[in-house]
């Protein structure tokens, strides 16, 4: 089978996983803003993703010296949370609405990032050469990280631990659960990019580095304002 059918199966089987987590979450008891479900912000993050997508996927090719269109998952995240927080601030909504994605997230990209593996070189998600026994040549006969997989298994790591958490029924990780996988997820893919033949914008830096520290950021600053979680016993709200 072809890299490019297989990143699209496990692109289909990410959302899937994703989807599977959402109904997981329902069936544990616990609640979620109901905002999350409501079609205009499904619109507005709809729309943001995919714009996020295509921005920064494109913009990371051209200043990596490569033509053509490219999507990244990491733009999709910051299109989405942009586009999210703008809608949340033109429809009076403060409260925070992101905790059910915790799980669906960490789980869709952690199962997506095997596709971009799968897929090899047409992919341009590789790292750079090495001389670890683990390198995997691409098809071009040079041993490369596969920086997919480490972010795959980091990711997946993440779930089983949240997974852990709301089974004990965690106040904290359930409702700031959206602002710790960002925490997470920025950290270990800043440094995965030191990995990645990507074009500098900044000194040493990428433009996944420059990202990744904007959501750091972003995680930081929200589960440093957090309110104080309640404790949950039979149900909790998120």
């Amino acid at each position: 089978m072809s890299g490019a059918f297989l990143h699209t199966v496990f692109d289909i089987a990410a959302w899937l996983a994703a989807a599977g987590a959402v109904y997981w979450l329902s069936r544990q008891g616990l609640r979620f803003p109901a905002q999350s479900f409501e079609l205009p912000y499904v619109a507005a993050l709809v729309f943001g993703a995919g714009l996020g997508a295509y921005l920064f996927g494109s913009a990371n090719l051209w200043l990596s010296g490569q033509s053509g269109i490219a999507r990244s998952v990491e733009g999709a995240l910051a299109g989405g949370i942009v586009a999210i927080e703008l809608y949340k601030w033109s429809a009076g909504i403060t409260v925070r609405t992101g905790a059910r994605f915790a799980l669906p997230l960490a789980l869709g990209i952690a199962i997506g990032r095997l596709g971009c593996y799968f897929a090899g070189l047409d992919d341009f998600t590789y790292g750079t050469p090495t001389t670890l026994p683990w390198g995997h040549d691409f098809g071009d006969g040079v041993l490369r990280h596969p920086v997919q997989l480490y972010e795959s298994a980091a990711m997946a790591l993440f779930a089983l631990a949240y997974v852990a958490a709301a089974l004990n029924r965690n106040a904290f990780a359930i409702t700031n659960g959206f602002y710790l996988v960002l925490l997470y997820y920025g950290s270990q893919r800043f440094l995965w990019e030191f990995l990645k033949p990507y074009g500098a914008l900044i000194g040493p830096f990428t433009l996944f580095h420059l990202l990744s520290l904007s959501i750091l950021l972003y995680a930081a600053v929200m589960l440093a304002t957090a309110p104080k979680a309640r404790p949950v016993h039979e149900r909790a709200v998120a």
